[in-house]
Order: structure tokens, then sequence, then C-alpha cells
């Protein structure tokens, strides 16, 4: 039924794939099948030499093969094929999006199933494949990507705040122990308040077995459990504090210009809730990376929980219109598992800074990599192994603006008690809920 409802679209917008410029003749002799085909592959400008080596690699194998790179950013790119369709020649044969998103592109008939148990045979190194990513990449028994990185935040801190503080990094502090600008997290984003709520157990969104959608925060208070309630009072605190410091930490705008300033060696901050793609601004900030460190997230807790974010990443997945070119899937296959090739896990590292799934945290460490590449690579590894599934449902979009209008409302509404503060998360959450009746 999709590839009927693709050919449909395919005819309704009078394009070809002549047109496209991707015709490809297969062509056997009496030994062997001879794969030869043409296709394209996205790549952001940093990456290009990266992806240079893996298409030489194929090649090796399938010299017919023609493979062009397209060089686009991943949002860029998945903004054309947003606003447009699979057909697209702007939109690439084999490209990357998030692992959170492939079920969406199954269901809207953009990439087509590849044979990903073959490739993490090729490749190895996954101990469970499918209790890793079968909740994101399969739609009943056919996989539509295969994993591109891992990624989840993790805790930066500034070894010289950390002594002057008399903060031992070596040990694990508890959040409601720490002053107010001792730790810095955007709470007020969801991206950066998970941490608090997965240490709790918090379902800010979930569906059950009958597909009923529901939320935790459509409680009342009282109705949540001891270390939920304890969770959201030391949020509640956190918030007072730096109201009455006049911090710019509940400001959307101008708190990531203040998490920068206050993480400066020097600085009143010494850890930094984020992800591994602020490692260069921090090296900046903490004396060229001599004063910084990187730990796993659940460094710090929450009413007695580690915090836990979760186990994201990027995919990489091939477009439904070369599905039914057998020689096209091969080399899309090939490539995606030459780009994936755990041989050159520290040349992808450099190039794209994305850490695979199916490497040990000893294979960099035994490179030639930087010492804080190293500690990134290793407490990303290490934040991943205790954070939580992505819940993989399309509604979760509506979460973000639910959390962040709830929690920046505090410093309008100025709440007297935790009870007043949580009823206008609760107030938010209903409203959302109400949508998807």
């Amino acid at each position: 039924m999709k590839k009927l409802i693709y050919i449909l679209l395919i005819l309704t917008l009078s394009v070809s794939f002549v047109a496209c410029g991707n015709s490809v003749e297969a062509v056997e002799d009496t030994e062997n099948e001879v794969v030869k085909g043409s296709i394209t592959v996205q790549a952001e400008t940093a990456w290009i030499p990266y992806y240079e080596a893996a298409i030489e690699r194929v090649k090796a194998k399938y010299p017919e093969a023609d493979i062009s790179i397209m060089e686009a950013g991943v949002f860029d790119h998945l903004g054309v094929l947003d606003s447009t369709d699979p057909s697209n020649p702007d939109v690439a044969d084999v490209f990357a999006l998030g692992l959170d998103n492939v079920k969406k592109y199954e269901k809207s008939a953009v990439v087509t199933a590849i044979d990903a148990k073959r490739i993490v045979d090729e490749l190895g190194g996954y101990d469970d494949f499918d209790g890793m990513f079968a909740n994101m990449l399969k739609v009943e028994d056919a996989y539509y990507a295969m994993p591109y990185n891992i990624e989840t935040l993790v805790v930066f801190a500034n070894k010289a705040n950390a002594q002057a503080h008399g903060i031992d990094l070596e040990k694990t502090y508890a959040f409601e122990d720490l002053e107010a600008e001792d730790l810095l997290a955007v709470a007020h984003n969801a991206w950066f308040g998970l941490p608090f709520t997965n240490a709790v157990g918090i379902d800010l969104l979930a569906k059950d077995d009958q597909g009923v959608l529901h939320s935790d925060l459509t409680k009342d208070f009282n109705q949540l459990t001891d270390e939920q309630q304890a969770m959201f009072v030391s949020l509640f605190d956190y918030w007072q504090k730096h109201d009455a410091l006049g911090t710019d930490l509940w400001d959307k705008e101008a708190a990531y210009g203040y998490l920068d300033s206050s993480i400066v060696t020097g600085g009143n901050t010494t850890f930094r809730i984020d992800g591994p793609w602020s490692t260069p601004s921090l090296v900046e900030k903490t004396d060229g990376g001599s004063d910084l460190a990187v730990l796993p997230i659940n460094t710090i807790t929450v009413s007695g929980n580690p915090m836990a974010h979760w186990k994201g990443g990027w995919s990489l997945a091939a477009n439904i219109r070369i599905e039914e070119d057998k020689n096209k899937m091969l080399i899309a296959e090939e490539l995606i598992k030459e780009l994936l090739n755990p041989a050159y896990a520290v040349d992808l590292f450099q190039t794209t800074g994305k850490i695979l799934p199916n490497v040990d945290a000893s294979v960099y460490n035994a490179s030639d990599l930087g010492d804080i590449d190293k500690a990134v690579i290793t407490a990303v590894i290490d934040s991943y192994n205790v954070s939580a599934d992505n819940p993989v449902i399309k509604e979760w979009d509506n979460v973000w603006g639910s959390w962040e209008n709830a929690i920046l409302s505090w410093s309008a509404i100025k709440p007297a008690s935790v009870e007043e503060a949580y009823s206008e998360i609760q107030a938010s959450f209903k409203a959302m809920m109400a949508t998807f009746q």
C-alpha cells in the first residue's frame, strides 16, 4: 500500500526518476551480478572528508557504483524534505535524521526498509541491537534506518572553580545540597529538564499498551510520589534562589549567555548540564580546556536518585524512491555500513563528533585523540548507559512548549509555595492533554 501511495504521489507531481538524474541499469554476467547505479548522500561540510573515504571503500567493492555527496546541513536537508517530498532531487538518497523521527518518516512514506540485521552482523560490536534500537527503528518486522551515533546530556565542570568552592569532582553531589550557582541547568527548557523528571520517574507524556496517552503531570501535587514531590520542591527552591539573586537563568533568551559567563574560570559555577556539542565553546571558557572536566550525568542526584537523560542520537536512512531498485539499495546499504564501520570510529569522531554505538570507550581512549575528547566520549557512553529510552511518540512535540511555558511563568506569577508553582505545570499539561481528545 505504501508503495502504491508513493507511486501515485510521483505521478501526481509529474516527477520521474529520470528527471532526478538517478537512472540505473543492472547488468548481469555469467559469473556474478555487476552492481551499477548512481545515488546521492547528504553530508555537512565538515563531514565530507570522512564521507569521501567511505565512498572509496564502497567503490572498491562496487566499482560501477556512483555516489555523489550532496553538501547540506542535516536540519536544512530535513527542512527541504519536510516542505516537499522524497522525490525532490534536492533530497538525498541516503541521509541523516534523528533516531526519534525514523518511525515518523516511515509512516509518511519517506524512508524505506533496509537490511539492518545484515549490516549489524557484518559490522559487529552490538551486544543487544534490538534492545537498544528496535523501539526507534523497527516497524513490524522491518528496520528503517541504522543508528549513526549515541547522544545524551553530560555534566561539564570547571576544575578551578570546583577547587575554589570546595567541591570534590571525584564525588557525587545532591542537587539539593549545592548552592544556587554551583550547578546551572536551563531547567525551563524540557530538554534540560528531563534529567530532573527522569530521575524520579515522571512521565511527561507516555502511551499505554492500548495506545492511550497519559501524563503524570496532570495529577494533583499530593498524588505524586514522595520522590517526585521532593524533586519539585528542589526545583522550586532553585528558581526562588535565582529569582532572589536576579540572575538570567529563568530568562528564555538570556539564560545561555548567563551560563557562559558563569562557567568561565573564576566564575561562580562549577557544574553545567549540557550536551557534547558544547565542548568547543566550553574549552574556550576554561583556560583552553585545562580547567575542563567532563562527567557522566549521574554525577548529580535529585531526591536521592541519579540524574538520567534520554538515549538519543542520529540515524542513517535510505530514501523510499530507491526501494524498487535493487542495485541502488545495495549501494546505499553498503555506504551506510561503511559510514558506520567501527574500524574508522576515531576518524568519524574527529570529523563529525559522532560516537558509534558499537564501539567501546577503550577504543577511543587507546587512540591519539586529545584528553578532552576522550573524557567527552567516556562521559557520553556512561551517561547513555544510565539514561532512559526516548519515547517515540509523535505527540511529544507538544510537551516542549507545555513544560517551558509553565516553568517560565513562575518568574511572572511569583508563586509563594511549591504547590502553587506546580499548579501552573498541572494546568499546562491538562490543557495539552485536552488537545488529544
